[in-house]
């Protein structure tokens, strides 16, 4: 903002905004960039693993990854429906990105777009960042493990192990990040204005409205498949919100997430255990709300257009995504530059969004676990696996 006036002055411009904040932006970008491939395969590879013994878990499996990715579906193409009809970011010019090199993207066709998540060579893959193709390679990897089991019993200690180091490698990136995001932000505010912080709250009150609406889509669905008073559940479920919220980390919320299913609504602890953390680690649908907005928010900002084909390339890179966002705070961003990335649209753009980020967290944490609760409640309903407790008041 104080630099905004000074926009034209040579010395601001060259020196101040070119070079200073642009380096130290870029080197933020760069950061997370370079973190994107090796989080997603670990990530993918170890939720998948993490299933256990297949044929035990195929029937309970099925039913939850199933539920897991049809709610995460329509949670990104909600996100993708509101910001497109409120046209958030819209009017907002970056006249210093070149735009050249996202048009390849937007002229990719469907058919591409779906052989582009076969990989022919996953070295060529990763080192394009074909994001569909390395997803696809390691969720295999990740079912190879699992049906292999104590064959491969050290392969999974090492794919542990790494999954460790690689999330300490993004907590130390994310230690830099207010100096990154400061650099992003002013570079913007400098060459755009203001108008671009007014934009943040437009796409802040976008983001909560598609929040609402996914939460609408849990209640029915308790209704309509668990025969439960949506009502009741919200109200006897307040204590785990306040924990997701407070802490922004679905992994933070599983212990307390398990025993309330338990204790206040009765759910069976073999069921809940399985798909709490496995939920923790597939399931986020608050995220992939985020993703849709933030795509269509950027490309607006941006003057980008996106057609059908970018819009069912989000879609479906946020599904798969999913399964690789991990469970902590902050996480979600580096799947969001996944998202751009496969769209053709410019990660700078991140820059910007990302400084309403931890807002927007505390609430998609929230969108998140309740999900995880709704599905255990659904699928324990549907095995029997629920038992009396407080006379079943919660159940019609």
């Amino acid at each position: 903002m104080i630099l905004s006036p000074f926009a034209a002055n040579p010395f601001v411009k060259d020196v101040v905004i070119d070079s200073v904040l642009a380096f130290f932006g870029g080197m933020f970008i760069n950061l997370m960039k370079v973190m994107i491939v090796p989080l997603v395969s670990i990530s993918l590879a170890m939720g998948a693993a993490s299933i256990g013994d297949v044929k035990k878990l195929r029937r309970i499996g099925t039913k939850v990854l199933g539920f897991y990715f049809a709610t995460t579906a329509i949670a990104v193409a909600i996100g993708l429906f509101v910001a497109k009809i409120t046209n958030v970011g819209k009017g907002m010019i970056h006249g210093n990105l070149p735009k050249g090199e996202y048009e390849i993207a937007q002229q990719s066709k469907l058919i591409d777009v779906l052989l582009d998540m076969i990989p022919k060579n996953i070295v060529n893959a990763m080192s394009e960042e074909k994001m569909l193709a390395i997803i696809i390679f390691f969720l295999l990897l990740g079912v190879a493990i699992t049906a292999l089991g104590d064959k491969v019993k050290n392969l999974k200690t090492l794919l542990e192990e790494a999954n460790e180091l690689v999330l300490k490698m993004v907590e130390l990136i994310m230690q830099v990040a207010p100096l990154g995001v400061f650099a992003l932000i002013s570079k913007v505010v400098a060459s755009t204005g203001i108008d671009v912080l007014v934009k943040l709250i437009g796409f802040v009150v976008v983001t909560l409205i598609a929040f609402v609406i996914h939460t609408g889509v849990y209640q029915i669905m308790l209704v309509g498949m668990a025969k439960m008073n949506p009502i009741k559940f919200f109200k006897n479920f307040l204590n785990v919100v306040s924990v997701a919220f407070s802490t922004s980390s679905s992994n933070a919320t599983i212990p307390v997430n398990i025993e309330t299913l338990s204790e206040k609504f009765g759910v069976s602890e073999e069921i809940s255990s399985f798909t709490i953390p496995l939920g923790a680690t597939v399931n986020m649908d608050g995220t992939a709300i985020m993703q849709g907005v933030a795509a269509v928010f950027i490309a607006n900002l941006y003057s980008i257009h996106l057609g059908p084909t970018q819009y069912i390339g989000i879609i479906l890179t946020a599904v798969l995504a999913s399964v690789g966002t991990a469970g902590v705070p902050g996480a979600g961003m580096l799947m969001l530059s996944l998202v751009l990335k496969q769209a053709g649209l410019p990660l700078e753009g991140i820059g910007v969004v990302i400084g309403v980020d931890r807002i927007i967290d505390m609430f998609r944490t929230v969108v998140n676990i309740t999900g995880d609760a709704v599905c255990t409640i659904v699928v324990a309903r549907s095995e029997n696996e629920i038992r009396e407790v407080n006379n079943n008041e919660f159940y019609d």
